[in-house]
């Protein structure tokens, strides 16, 4: 067995906090402390202009206004307060269809369920065979009665990036809001609120290199969304959307995994890209039967979703434990379940079931790639021995 630390290829699942983060997190634990809510003190005041300075890089990063900012703990509140605060804000308008996917993070399709269970209709979008949303099926769904459409902007599975702008014009025209759990896609490619059409849209800091437990909703009122019912009440923070006191360091660190990551995000992306399409043409040409999916889609730069034919991939990870990878499965009320991703674009239970997800990120190295392109080729040759 190779001696050296085992390579880490799951940056979907979350990223090593960048170290330039990390240094200017610190001083935020123990110096500069105050609750920025109070600015009737000096390290009140500082922490306050910490927290608006975050505010302002994160805007920018997507092309926002800083006052279109809410902090959030990440991604899953945030699709939380966009689609149930909207929804219960907007009862008795006349307005009663929610259009999702059925290849959307379960933080979008979990609220749309029970929204149904409040009396919202919920419309669920088929996925094609390479990893789109079906846009045929958007313009059936789509109308007149829909409240709100929430897509996804890239798959956080196979890294298929969805056609965001071409729905939000299509419900733009029948008066709808548009919300994407951009959480994938924010800081790994170019993302632009403004040319895409996006009205709400949520991240988190802990996909781009930035601290765990902290992450934004951008939210433009509109003519047809002024407001949305939190989910929490108390003090007004937030503009009263996300109550409580702010955790100051991580939003410090969020911002500066923005504006590097807003620095980066080209040249990034064109160097990771060539190590993800090394890894795959080396196990393309060594593994007979290998299924690389939403190949032929625009993707992450990052990501490979790839299943191996009649092989368990838990067998084939224990196997690798010179890797640290990601599976196409999930463990759901105590039974592992094939991805829902998966099902959705076409893959039986025993492919879901035969599926890993490699994702690679800015500390990822060309040697690391050839690496693990080798164990992946070895654990696969012994299991089919």
């Amino acid at each position: 067995m190779d001696e050296r630390p085992a390579i880490y290829l799951d940056y979907n699942a979350t990223t090593p906090c960048d170290p330039n983060v990390v240094e200017v997190m610190l001083p935020y634990f123990g110096e500069v402390y105050g609750n920025p809510a109070n600015g009737f003190h000096i390290l009140g005041r500082a922490a306050n202009r910490a927290v608006e300075e975050s505010r302002e890089k994160v805007a920018e990063l997507i092309n926002a206004r800083p006052e279109e900012i809410v902090f959030t703990a990440g991604a899953t509140e945030s699709n939380n307060l966009a689609i149930l605060g909207l929804a219960r804000a907007a009862k008795g308008s006349g307005r009663n269809r929610i259009v999702t996917s059925a290849i959307e993070h379960k933080a979008v399709l979990l609220p749309c369920q029970e929204l149904e269970k409040e009396g919202f209709e919920i419309i669920v979008l088929p996925a094609e065979a390479n990893g789109l949303v079906s846009m045929t099926a958007a313009k059936e769904a789509i109308n007149d009665q829909t409240l709100l459409v929430s897509i996804q902007a890239a798959n956080n599975e196979i890294g298929t990036l969805q056609p965001v702008k071409e729905i939000a014009t299509l419900a733009h025209q029948h008066g709808a809001i548009v919300h994407s759990d951009a959480a994938q896609a924010v800081g790994k490619v170019p993302v632009d609120v403004q040319e895409q059409g996006i009205d709400m849209l949520s991240m988190s800091a802990h996909k781009f290199y930035g601290p765990k437990g902290v992450g934004a909703l951008f939210f433009r009122p509109t003519s047809g969304m002024r407001h949305l019912t939190p989910l929490a009440f108390g003090g007004g923070q937030e503009r009263s959307l996300r109550p409580g006191t702010s955790n100051v360091p991580a939003i410090v660190g969020f911002g500066v995994a923005a504006q590097l990551s807003r620095r980066l995000v080209q040249e990034e992306g064109e160097r990771i890209v060539i190590l993800r399409d090394m890894l795959e043409s080396f196990l393309l040409s060594n593994i007979s039967g290998l299924i690389i999916n939403g190949q032929t889609r625009a993707r992450l730069p990052n990501t490979s979703s790839l299943t191996f034919e009649g092989i368990d991939a838990d067998a084939l990870l224990l196997n690798l434990p010179e890797l640290m990878l990601g599976t196409g499965s999930a463990c759901t009320s105590g039974a592992v379940e094939p991805s829902h991703v998966l099902q959705a674009i076409g893959l039986n239970r025993e492919l879901a079931s035969s599926t890993i997800r490699a994702s690679l990120g800015r500390f990822t190295t060309s040697e690391e790639v050839e690496r693990s392109g080798n164990f992946i080729t070895q654990a696969w040759r012994l299991l089919v021995a």
